[in-house]
Protein backbone atom coordinates (compact mmCIF):
# COMPACT_ATOMS: atom_id res chain seq x y z
CA UNK A 1 0.00 0.00 0.00
CA UNK A 2 1.06 3.76 -0.13
CA UNK A 3 2.21 5.02 2.98
CA UNK A 4 -0.89 6.73 3.44
CA UNK A 5 -3.05 3.55 2.85
CA UNK A 6 -0.42 1.70 5.70
CA UNK A 7 -1.64 4.43 8.33
CA UNK A 8 -5.41 3.43 7.40
CA UNK A 9 -5.48 0.14 7.36
CA UNK A 10 -2.55 -1.08 9.88
CA UNK A 11 -3.04 1.76 12.54
CA UNK A 12 -6.75 2.22 12.79
CA UNK A 13 -7.84 -1.50 12.77
CA UNK A 14 -5.02 -2.97 14.88
CA UNK A 15 -4.61 -0.23 17.24
CA UNK A 16 -8.16 0.09 18.86
CA UNK A 17 -7.81 2.62 20.54
CA UNK A 18 -7.33 4.45 17.20
CA UNK A 19 -10.21 3.69 15.78
CA UNK A 20 -13.55 6.08 15.92
CA UNK A 21 -16.25 5.37 18.49
CA UNK A 22 -18.73 4.31 15.79
CA UNK A 23 -16.42 2.12 14.05
CA UNK A 24 -15.46 0.31 17.11
CA UNK A 25 -19.17 -0.57 18.21
CA UNK A 26 -19.74 -1.58 13.79
CA UNK A 27 -16.98 -4.22 14.40
CA UNK A 28 -17.99 -5.36 17.78
CA UNK A 29 -21.77 -5.95 16.33
CA UNK A 30 -21.21 -7.63 13.25
CA UNK A 31 -20.54 -11.41 13.92
CA UNK A 32 -18.13 -12.94 11.36
CA UNK A 33 -20.64 -15.52 9.95
CA UNK A 34 -22.97 -13.27 9.03
CA UNK A 35 -21.22 -10.69 6.92
CA UNK A 36 -21.35 -12.42 3.66
CA UNK A 37 -25.51 -11.90 4.55
CA UNK A 38 -24.27 -7.99 5.12
CA UNK A 39 -22.49 -7.63 1.74
CA UNK A 40 -25.35 -9.70 0.15
CA UNK A 41 -28.14 -6.46 1.24
CA UNK A 42 -26.06 -3.95 0.13
CA UNK A 43 -24.77 -4.69 -2.84
CA UNK A 44 -28.61 -5.75 -3.62
CA UNK A 45 -29.67 -2.16 -3.31
CA UNK A 46 -26.57 -0.85 -5.06
CA UNK A 47 -28.09 -3.19 -7.82
CA UNK A 48 -30.89 -1.90 -8.06
CA UNK A 49 -29.90 2.14 -8.06
CA UNK A 50 -28.03 1.24 -11.00
CA UNK A 51 -30.04 -0.95 -12.69
CA UNK A 52 -32.16 2.17 -13.18
CA UNK A 53 -29.95 3.77 -14.69
CA UNK A 54 -29.66 0.92 -17.24
CA UNK A 55 -32.85 -0.85 -17.44
CA UNK A 56 -34.77 2.28 -18.70
CA UNK A 57 -32.05 2.91 -22.01
CA UNK A 58 -34.20 -0.18 -23.02
CA UNK A 59 -37.81 1.12 -22.53
CA UNK A 60 -37.20 4.08 -24.11
CA UNK A 61 -39.02 3.16 -27.67
CA UNK A 62 -42.31 1.65 -25.91
CA UNK A 63 -42.50 4.93 -23.43
CA UNK A 64 -42.46 7.21 -26.60
CA UNK A 65 -44.90 5.09 -28.05
CA UNK A 66 -47.36 5.31 -24.89
CA UNK A 67 -47.07 8.71 -24.51
CA UNK A 68 -47.39 10.26 -28.32
CA UNK A 69 -45.83 13.54 -29.33
CA UNK A 70 -42.60 13.14 -27.11
CA UNK A 71 -39.37 13.34 -28.14
CA UNK A 72 -35.85 11.20 -27.23
CA UNK A 73 -35.24 15.04 -26.15
CA UNK A 74 -37.95 15.21 -23.43
CA UNK A 75 -37.28 11.25 -22.56
CA UNK A 76 -33.79 11.40 -22.28
CA UNK A 77 -34.74 14.01 -18.56
CA UNK A 78 -36.17 10.16 -17.52
CA UNK A 79 -32.99 9.26 -17.19
CA UNK A 80 -31.30 12.69 -16.65
CA UNK A 81 -33.99 13.26 -14.10
CA UNK A 82 -32.58 10.68 -12.10
CA UNK A 83 -29.18 10.90 -12.38
CA UNK A 84 -29.00 14.26 -11.48
CA UNK A 85 -30.80 14.33 -8.37
CA UNK A 86 -28.81 11.29 -7.74
CA UNK A 87 -25.31 13.29 -8.54
CA UNK A 88 -26.35 16.51 -6.44
CA UNK A 89 -27.36 14.84 -3.33
CA UNK A 90 -24.83 12.53 -2.92
CA UNK A 91 -22.55 14.44 -0.82
CA UNK A 92 -25.06 15.73 1.28
CA UNK A 93 -26.70 12.55 2.12
CA UNK A 94 -23.03 11.13 2.70
CA UNK A 95 -22.06 14.10 5.14
CA UNK A 96 -25.50 13.77 6.61
CA UNK A 97 -25.30 9.91 7.40
CA UNK A 98 -22.06 10.43 9.20
CA UNK A 99 -24.12 12.96 11.81
CA UNK A 100 -27.89 10.87 12.19
CA UNK A 101 -26.81 7.35 11.38
CA UNK A 102 -25.52 5.51 8.30
CA UNK A 103 -27.66 2.77 8.49
CA UNK A 104 -30.62 5.15 8.95
CA UNK A 105 -30.09 6.86 5.80
CA UNK A 106 -29.63 3.49 3.85
CA UNK A 107 -32.66 1.93 4.97
CA UNK A 108 -34.86 5.11 4.57
CA UNK A 109 -33.85 5.69 1.03
CA UNK A 110 -33.90 1.85 -0.14
CA UNK A 111 -37.86 2.68 1.35
CA UNK A 112 -38.16 5.97 -0.65
CA UNK A 113 -36.69 4.01 -3.26
CA UNK A 114 -39.56 0.96 -3.24
CA UNK A 115 -42.19 3.76 -3.07
CA UNK A 116 -40.74 5.97 -5.66
CA UNK A 117 -40.57 3.08 -8.39
CA UNK A 118 -44.20 2.54 -7.52
CA UNK A 119 -45.24 5.60 -8.31
CA UNK A 120 -42.91 5.63 -11.72
CA UNK A 121 -45.67 2.98 -12.64
CA UNK A 122 -48.44 4.59 -12.56
CA UNK A 123 -47.33 7.71 -14.09
CA UNK A 124 -49.77 9.12 -16.46
CA UNK A 125 -47.30 11.44 -18.46
CA UNK A 126 -43.87 12.25 -19.25
CA UNK A 127 -43.99 15.02 -16.47
CA UNK A 128 -45.15 13.23 -14.26
CA UNK A 129 -42.88 10.16 -14.89
CA UNK A 130 -40.47 12.53 -15.16
CA UNK A 131 -41.38 14.04 -11.81
CA UNK A 132 -41.51 10.74 -9.90
CA UNK A 133 -37.88 9.16 -11.48
CA UNK A 134 -35.99 12.89 -9.31
CA UNK A 135 -38.02 11.21 -6.36
CA UNK A 136 -36.37 8.25 -7.21
CA UNK A 137 -33.13 9.24 -7.57
CA UNK A 138 -33.48 10.91 -4.08
CA UNK A 139 -33.69 7.62 -2.40
CA UNK A 140 -31.10 6.17 -4.58
CA UNK A 141 -28.63 9.25 -3.25
CA UNK A 142 -29.62 8.17 0.17
CA UNK A 143 -28.78 4.45 -0.21
CA UNK A 144 -25.86 4.81 -2.45
CA UNK A 145 -24.08 7.37 0.03
CA UNK A 146 -23.97 4.97 2.60
CA UNK A 147 -23.19 2.01 0.80
CA UNK A 148 -19.67 1.21 0.52
CA UNK A 149 -18.90 3.13 3.96
CA UNK A 150 -21.47 0.66 5.72
CA UNK A 151 -19.44 -2.29 4.19
CA UNK A 152 -15.53 -1.06 4.79
CA UNK A 153 -17.18 -0.44 8.33
CA UNK A 154 -17.81 -4.02 8.80
CA UNK A 155 -15.18 -5.63 7.02
CA UNK A 156 -11.58 -5.73 7.89
CA UNK A 157 -8.91 -4.13 5.49
CA UNK A 158 -7.52 -7.10 4.39
CA UNK A 159 -11.08 -8.11 2.66
CA UNK A 160 -11.29 -4.51 1.08
CA UNK A 161 -10.50 -5.81 -2.30
CA UNK A 162 -12.63 -8.23 -2.71
CA UNK A 163 -15.58 -5.89 -1.07
CA UNK A 164 -15.10 -3.07 -3.26
CA UNK A 165 -14.78 -5.43 -6.13
CA UNK A 166 -18.43 -7.06 -5.23
CA UNK A 167 -19.59 -2.93 -4.83
CA UNK A 168 -18.34 -2.56 -7.95
CA UNK A 169 -19.49 -5.82 -9.41
CA UNK A 170 -23.18 -5.25 -8.47
CA UNK A 171 -23.18 -1.83 -10.71
CA UNK A 172 -21.48 -3.92 -13.37
CA UNK A 173 -24.28 -6.60 -13.05
CA UNK A 174 -27.42 -4.42 -12.66
CA UNK A 175 -25.54 -3.20 -16.25
CA UNK A 176 -25.92 -6.89 -17.55
CA UNK A 177 -29.15 -7.63 -16.17
CA UNK A 178 -31.12 -4.04 -17.16
CA UNK A 179 -30.87 -4.77 -20.73
CA UNK A 180 -32.00 -8.19 -21.24
CA UNK A 181 -34.61 -7.88 -18.50
CA UNK A 182 -35.48 -4.80 -19.42
CA UNK A 183 -36.47 -6.44 -22.89
CA UNK A 184 -38.50 -9.00 -21.12
CA UNK A 185 -40.46 -6.76 -19.21
CA UNK A 186 -41.18 -4.14 -22.19
CA UNK A 187 -42.23 -6.94 -23.58
CA UNK A 188 -45.50 -7.33 -20.98
CA UNK A 189 -45.30 -3.40 -20.57
CA UNK A 190 -42.77 -0.68 -19.65
CA UNK A 191 -44.37 -0.32 -16.60
CA UNK A 192 -42.88 -3.39 -15.39
CA UNK A 193 -39.44 -1.73 -15.55
CA UNK A 194 -40.73 -0.04 -12.59
CA UNK A 195 -42.73 -2.87 -10.67
CA UNK A 196 -39.63 -5.16 -11.05
CA UNK A 197 -37.92 -2.87 -8.26
CA UNK A 198 -40.91 -3.51 -5.69
CA UNK A 199 -40.14 -6.87 -4.17
CA UNK A 200 -36.55 -6.09 -4.29
CA UNK A 201 -36.08 -2.96 -2.43
CA UNK A 202 -38.68 -4.38 0.11
CA UNK A 203 -36.50 -7.30 0.67
CA UNK A 204 -33.18 -5.20 0.66
CA UNK A 205 -35.22 -3.16 3.15
CA UNK A 206 -36.37 -5.34 5.20
CA UNK A 207 -33.16 -7.65 5.79
CA UNK A 208 -31.07 -3.98 6.32
CA UNK A 209 -33.43 -3.44 9.21
CA UNK A 210 -32.05 -6.34 10.88
CA UNK A 211 -28.72 -6.76 10.11
CA UNK A 212 -26.83 -3.66 9.59
CA UNK A 213 -25.34 -2.31 12.39
CA UNK A 214 -25.87 1.49 13.07
CA UNK A 215 -22.59 4.08 12.62
CA UNK A 216 -22.26 7.74 13.16
CA UNK A 217 -19.75 10.43 13.42
CA UNK A 218 -20.35 11.68 16.86
CA UNK A 219 -18.78 15.11 16.31
CA UNK A 220 -20.71 15.99 13.36
CA UNK A 221 -23.24 18.84 14.47
CA UNK A 222 -24.41 20.73 11.41
CA UNK A 223 -26.81 20.12 8.72
CA UNK A 224 -26.87 19.75 4.96
CA UNK A 225 -26.25 23.37 2.97
CA UNK A 226 -29.76 23.96 1.26
CA UNK A 227 -28.56 26.48 -0.69
CA UNK A 228 -25.36 24.80 -1.99
CA UNK A 229 -27.76 21.90 -3.15
CA UNK A 230 -29.82 24.09 -4.71
CA UNK A 231 -26.95 25.48 -6.66
CA UNK A 232 -25.22 22.38 -7.72
CA UNK A 233 -28.89 20.53 -9.13
CA UNK A 234 -29.66 23.87 -10.90
CA UNK A 235 -25.75 23.49 -12.43
CA UNK A 236 -26.00 19.97 -13.62
CA UNK A 237 -29.47 20.46 -14.52
CA UNK A 238 -29.11 23.36 -16.54
CA UNK A 239 -25.84 22.44 -18.50
CA UNK A 240 -27.40 19.13 -19.49
CA UNK A 241 -30.68 20.86 -20.79
CA UNK A 242 -28.40 23.36 -22.61
CA UNK A 243 -26.80 20.02 -24.32
CA UNK A 244 -29.77 18.19 -25.01
CA UNK A 245 -31.98 21.57 -26.57
CA UNK A 246 -28.57 22.65 -28.92
CA UNK A 247 -29.30 20.55 -31.88
CA UNK A 248 -32.76 21.99 -32.01
CA UNK A 249 -31.79 25.50 -30.57
CA UNK A 250 -28.76 25.81 -32.62
CA UNK A 251 -24.97 25.28 -30.80
CA UNK A 252 -24.38 29.23 -31.25
CA UNK A 253 -27.96 30.33 -30.33
CA UNK A 254 -28.21 32.41 -27.18
CA UNK A 255 -30.22 29.94 -25.48
CA UNK A 256 -27.51 27.30 -25.54
CA UNK A 257 -24.93 29.52 -24.79
CA UNK A 258 -26.41 31.06 -21.83
CA UNK A 259 -27.82 27.69 -20.22
CA UNK A 260 -24.37 25.77 -20.92
CA UNK A 261 -22.76 28.91 -18.99
CA UNK A 262 -25.08 29.38 -16.79
CA UNK A 263 -24.86 25.49 -15.62
CA UNK A 264 -20.84 26.07 -15.08
CA UNK A 265 -21.60 29.70 -13.00
CA UNK A 266 -23.51 27.52 -10.87
CA UNK A 267 -21.20 24.90 -10.71
CA UNK A 268 -18.46 27.10 -10.43
CA UNK A 269 -20.40 29.22 -7.12
CA UNK A 270 -21.24 25.78 -5.69
CA UNK A 271 -17.14 24.85 -5.31
CA UNK A 272 -16.64 28.39 -3.92
CA UNK A 273 -19.84 28.22 -1.31
CA UNK A 274 -18.08 24.96 -0.53
CA UNK A 275 -14.52 26.55 0.15
CA UNK A 276 -16.22 28.96 2.90
CA UNK A 277 -15.83 28.27 6.84
CA UNK A 278 -19.13 26.11 7.46
CA UNK A 279 -19.25 26.12 10.91
CA UNK A 280 -23.25 25.95 10.77
CA UNK A 281 -24.06 24.14 7.08
CA UNK A 282 -22.41 21.02 5.89
CA UNK A 283 -20.92 22.04 2.43
CA UNK A 284 -22.35 20.44 -0.74
CA UNK A 285 -18.59 19.46 -1.52
CA UNK A 286 -16.51 18.62 0.94
CA UNK A 287 -13.08 20.66 -1.22
CA UNK A 288 -10.86 19.11 1.75
CA UNK A 289 -10.94 15.61 0.26
CA UNK A 290 -9.54 16.72 -3.50
CA UNK A 291 -6.06 17.41 -1.87
CA UNK A 292 -5.38 14.23 -1.60
CA UNK A 293 -4.26 13.59 -5.34
CA UNK A 294 -5.02 10.16 -5.39
CA UNK A 295 -8.65 11.01 -4.38
CA UNK A 296 -9.25 13.78 -7.01
CA UNK A 297 -7.67 12.21 -9.76
CA UNK A 298 -9.86 8.80 -8.98
CA UNK A 299 -13.18 11.10 -8.67
CA UNK A 300 -11.91 13.27 -11.91
CA UNK A 301 -11.70 10.09 -13.86
CA UNK A 302 -14.44 8.44 -12.95
CA UNK A 303 -16.11 11.83 -14.10
CA UNK A 304 -14.90 11.54 -17.62
CA UNK A 305 -14.94 7.81 -17.44
CA UNK A 306 -18.85 7.98 -17.02
CA UNK A 307 -19.06 10.31 -20.12
CA UNK A 308 -18.27 7.20 -22.22
CA UNK A 309 -19.95 4.73 -20.04
CA UNK A 310 -23.14 6.22 -20.30
CA UNK A 311 -23.18 6.78 -23.85
CA UNK A 312 -22.09 3.25 -24.38
CA UNK A 313 -25.32 2.43 -22.52
CA UNK A 314 -28.22 4.34 -24.41
CA UNK A 315 -26.19 4.33 -27.90
CA UNK A 316 -25.91 1.29 -27.77
CA UNK A 317 -29.93 0.35 -27.76
CA UNK A 318 -30.67 3.24 -30.26
CA UNK A 319 -28.16 1.64 -32.39
CA UNK A 320 -29.02 -1.78 -32.60
CA UNK A 321 -33.38 -0.78 -32.32
CA UNK A 322 -32.61 2.14 -34.66
CA UNK A 323 -30.31 1.05 -37.48
CA UNK A 324 -30.78 -2.47 -37.03
CA UNK A 325 -34.00 -2.69 -36.41
CA UNK A 326 -33.79 -5.13 -33.57
CA UNK A 327 -37.03 -5.52 -31.34
CA UNK A 328 -36.71 -4.16 -27.84
CA UNK A 329 -36.12 -7.78 -26.49
CA UNK A 330 -33.84 -9.25 -29.37
CA UNK A 331 -31.88 -5.67 -28.13
CA UNK A 332 -31.61 -6.23 -24.69
CA UNK A 333 -30.53 -9.90 -25.04
CA UNK A 334 -27.64 -8.74 -27.90
CA UNK A 335 -26.32 -6.06 -25.26
CA UNK A 336 -25.94 -8.70 -22.29
CA UNK A 337 -22.65 -9.89 -23.43
CA UNK A 338 -20.67 -6.17 -22.85
CA UNK A 339 -22.15 -5.84 -19.22
CA UNK A 340 -21.66 -8.91 -18.35
CA UNK A 341 -18.10 -9.16 -19.33
CA UNK A 342 -17.79 -6.06 -16.70
CA UNK A 343 -19.27 -7.74 -14.06
CA UNK A 344 -17.16 -10.58 -14.04
CA UNK A 345 -14.25 -8.77 -14.37
CA UNK A 346 -14.77 -6.09 -11.72
CA UNK A 347 -13.85 -8.75 -8.96
CA UNK A 348 -11.15 -9.73 -11.03
CA UNK A 349 -9.57 -5.86 -11.75
CA UNK A 350 -10.09 -5.17 -7.90
CA UNK A 351 -7.43 -8.07 -7.09
CA UNK A 352 -5.09 -6.99 -10.16
CA UNK A 353 -5.08 -3.48 -8.87
CA UNK A 354 -4.41 -4.08 -5.18
CA UNK A 355 -0.97 -5.84 -6.85
CA UNK A 356 -0.16 -3.43 -9.70
CA UNK A 357 -1.52 -0.29 -8.62
CA UNK A 358 -5.16 1.35 -8.85
CA UNK A 359 -4.00 3.84 -11.43
CA UNK A 360 -2.12 1.94 -14.12
CA UNK A 361 -4.88 -0.94 -14.27
CA UNK A 362 -7.54 1.71 -14.31
CA UNK A 363 -6.11 3.53 -17.48
CA UNK A 364 -5.35 -0.21 -18.83
CA UNK A 365 -9.01 -0.85 -18.73
CA UNK A 366 -9.17 2.90 -20.70
CA UNK A 367 -7.47 1.61 -23.40
CA UNK A 368 -9.82 -1.69 -23.69
CA UNK A 369 -12.72 0.78 -23.73
CA UNK A 370 -10.82 2.84 -26.84
CA UNK A 371 -10.41 -0.36 -28.50
CA UNK A 372 -14.20 -1.10 -28.52
CA UNK A 373 -15.27 2.31 -29.42
CA UNK A 374 -13.07 2.23 -32.45
CA UNK A 375 -13.64 -1.15 -33.09
CA UNK A 376 -17.42 -0.25 -33.74
CA UNK A 377 -16.36 3.38 -35.47
CA UNK A 378 -14.61 1.54 -37.84
CA UNK A 379 -16.69 -2.17 -38.51
CA UNK A 380 -20.43 -1.54 -37.49
CA UNK A 381 -22.39 -0.79 -41.02
CA UNK A 382 -26.25 -0.71 -41.84
CA UNK A 383 -26.70 -4.23 -41.96
CA UNK A 384 -26.98 -6.08 -38.92
CA UNK A 385 -23.61 -8.93 -38.43
CA UNK A 386 -23.91 -8.77 -34.89
CA UNK A 387 -21.23 -11.83 -34.58
CA UNK A 388 -18.58 -9.97 -36.01
CA UNK A 389 -19.27 -6.25 -35.52
CA UNK A 390 -20.84 -5.25 -32.67
CA UNK A 391 -20.15 -8.40 -30.28
CA UNK A 392 -16.12 -7.75 -30.35
CA UNK A 393 -16.84 -4.44 -29.10
CA UNK A 394 -19.07 -5.26 -26.55
CA UNK A 395 -16.33 -8.11 -25.05
CA UNK A 396 -13.77 -5.28 -25.23
CA UNK A 397 -15.65 -2.02 -23.14
CA UNK A 398 -17.04 -4.55 -21.13
CA UNK A 399 -13.27 -5.62 -19.87
CA UNK A 400 -12.35 -2.22 -20.03
CA UNK A 401 -15.32 -1.57 -17.51
CA UNK A 402 -14.98 -4.14 -15.07
CA UNK A 403 -10.98 -2.85 -14.67
CA UNK A 404 -11.92 0.70 -14.53
CA UNK A 405 -14.76 1.34 -11.92
CA UNK A 406 -13.20 -1.02 -8.96
CA UNK A 407 -10.17 0.47 -9.01
CA UNK A 408 -11.22 4.25 -8.93
CA UNK A 409 -13.43 2.96 -5.75
CA UNK A 410 -10.20 0.84 -4.67
CA UNK A 411 -7.96 4.52 -4.85
CA UNK A 412 -10.75 6.31 -3.05
CA UNK A 413 -11.07 3.95 0.19
CA UNK A 414 -7.26 3.34 0.37
CA UNK A 415 -6.39 6.93 0.52
CA UNK A 416 -9.14 8.54 2.78
CA UNK A 417 -9.41 8.34 6.90
CA UNK A 418 -12.29 6.20 8.68
CA UNK A 419 -13.77 9.32 9.74
CA UNK A 420 -14.06 10.39 5.73
CA UNK A 421 -15.39 7.29 4.27
CA UNK A 422 -19.18 8.11 3.70
CA UNK A 423 -18.44 11.33 2.64
CA UNK A 424 -15.41 10.41 0.11
CA UNK A 425 -17.78 7.30 -1.46
CA UNK A 426 -20.26 9.61 -2.02
CA UNK A 427 -18.26 12.25 -3.85
CA UNK A 428 -16.92 9.28 -5.81
CA UNK A 429 -20.16 8.38 -6.56
CA UNK A 430 -21.72 11.72 -7.22
CA UNK A 431 -19.20 12.22 -9.85
CA UNK A 432 -20.17 8.98 -11.45
CA UNK A 433 -23.81 10.30 -11.36
CA UNK A 434 -22.34 13.39 -13.39
CA UNK A 435 -20.71 12.23 -16.08
CA UNK A 436 -23.23 9.58 -16.83
CA UNK A 437 -25.98 12.95 -17.12
CA UNK A 438 -23.41 14.34 -19.30
CA UNK A 439 -22.76 11.25 -21.19
CA UNK A 440 -26.53 10.93 -22.11
CA UNK A 441 -26.81 14.48 -22.60
CA UNK A 442 -23.81 14.90 -25.14
CA UNK A 443 -24.98 11.60 -26.85
CA UNK A 444 -28.09 13.05 -27.22
CA UNK A 445 -26.74 16.47 -28.72
CA UNK A 446 -24.22 14.33 -31.35
CA UNK A 447 -27.04 12.11 -32.85
CA UNK A 448 -30.24 14.47 -32.71
CA UNK A 449 -32.59 13.63 -35.05
CA UNK A 450 -30.48 10.08 -35.93
CA UNK A 451 -31.25 9.36 -32.36
CA UNK A 452 -34.41 7.48 -33.79
CA UNK A 453 -34.34 5.89 -37.42
CA UNK A 454 -30.39 7.29 -38.42
CA UNK A 455 -27.36 5.09 -40.11
CA UNK A 456 -24.98 4.06 -39.31
CA UNK A 457 -22.43 7.21 -40.02
CA UNK A 458 -24.55 9.06 -38.08
CA UNK A 459 -23.49 6.94 -34.57
CA UNK A 460 -19.76 6.88 -35.80
CA UNK A 461 -20.05 10.36 -34.12
CA UNK A 462 -20.58 8.35 -31.03
CA UNK A 463 -18.27 6.38 -31.09
CA UNK A 464 -15.65 8.61 -31.47
CA UNK A 465 -16.93 10.62 -28.71
CA UNK A 466 -16.40 7.11 -26.36
CA UNK A 467 -12.92 6.63 -27.23
CA UNK A 468 -11.83 9.85 -26.87
CA UNK A 469 -13.25 10.23 -23.45
CA UNK A 470 -12.29 7.01 -22.47
CA UNK A 471 -8.85 8.41 -23.34
CA UNK A 472 -8.84 11.69 -21.37
CA UNK A 473 -10.03 9.10 -18.26
CA UNK A 474 -6.91 6.93 -18.99
CA UNK A 475 -5.16 9.57 -18.66
CA UNK A 476 -6.27 11.10 -15.39
CA UNK A 477 -6.74 7.78 -13.76
CA UNK A 478 -2.49 7.44 -14.48
CA UNK A 479 -2.75 10.33 -11.68
CA UNK A 480 -3.98 7.75 -9.18
CA UNK A 481 -0.62 6.05 -9.22
CA UNK A 482 0.04 3.36 -6.97
CA UNK A 483 -2.63 3.80 -4.53
CA UNK A 484 -4.15 0.58 -3.48
CA UNK A 485 -1.28 -1.31 -3.96
CA UNK A 486 -0.84 -3.74 -1.45
CA UNK A 487 3.17 -4.60 -0.87
CA UNK A 488 4.22 -8.38 -0.08
CA UNK A 489 4.75 -8.88 3.03
CA UNK A 490 8.51 -10.07 2.74
CA UNK A 491 9.13 -7.05 0.39
CA UNK A 492 9.65 -4.48 3.29
CA UNK A 493 8.27 -1.36 3.92
CA UNK A 494 5.80 -0.30 1.43
CA UNK A 495 6.71 3.19 -0.63
CA UNK A 496 4.95 6.28 -0.58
Amino acid sequence: MTQLTEDFAIESFADEESVPVEMIEAEQAYRPEILGRVLAVVAAAVALASLDMFIVNIAFPAIEADFPGSSIGSLSWVLNGYVIVFAAMLMPFGRLADRIGRKRVFTTGVLIFCLASGACAAAWSVETLIAFRVVQGVGAAMLMSTSLALLLHAFPAERWPVVIGVWAAAGGAAGALGPPIGGLLVEISWRWVFLVNLPLSLGAWYFGTRLLVESRDRDETRWPDPLGMILMILGIGVLCWGLVEAPDNGWGSAQTLLAILGGVAMLGLTFLRSRRRADRWIPTLDVDLFKARPFAMASLAALVFMVAFAAILLGGVLFLTGVWGYSVLKAGLAFFPGPAMAGIFSVIGSRIGARFGTGPVAATGCVFLILGGLWWFFQMGDVPNYLTENLPGQILVGIGVGLVLPNVAAAVASTLPPGSLATGTAVLSASRQVGAALGVAILVAILGAAAVGGTADDFDKAWLMIAISAGIAGVIALGMGSAGKVEPADQGEPTA
